[in-house]
């Protein structure tokens, strides 16, 4: 893409350089230069992620910053309430809320994928909080 951008931006900046208007030239190569800038501060923000992981005794969630700093917390999944506007709008947080703490997660999401994943999380803890043996299916649903 990016040879591809700079081809462009030499090809029309050697016209107008030829045809006498030389600083179009440099501007041309500024111009390549802002969008590879552009492309590798997109590409460093898509380096950050969470990881959501549910195990026996808490929801784990391992927020990494795309610097590569990292957070993790553990909620108790006891008491976990998963909180959404249904239907989502914008700018509808997706919160966790267990024991008094409370945690966004999945900001760089969209809103249709925040909600998936908050009733992925929901069901995820319904199973979770089915005593040893129990049938997760209600018999109508057989």
């Amino acid at each position: 893409m990016m040879l591809a951008v700079a081809g462009v931006g030499f090809g029309v900046g050697t016209a107008f350089f030829l045809a006498g208007a030389w600083p179009v030239l440099g501007f041309c190569g500024l111009e390549v230069l802002l969008i590879y800038a552009a492309f590798k501060l997109n590409y460093r923000s898509a380096q950050g992620h969470e990881r959501l992981r549910l195990t026996e005794d808490a929801l784990e969630v391992r927020h990494v910053d795309p610097d590569g700093s990292i957070r993790s917390f553990a909620l108790e999944p006891g008491w976990l309430q998963v909180r959404i506007d249904d239907p989502p709008s914008d700018d509808s947080q997706l919160t966790l809320t267990s024991h008094g703490r409370t945690l966004i997660v999945g900001r760089f999401l969209t809103p249709a994928e925040r909600l998936e994943v908050a009733q992925a999380l929901r069901a995820a803890l319904d199973r979770w909080r089915l005593p040893p043996g129990a049938d997760p299916l209600p018999s109508t649903a057989r």
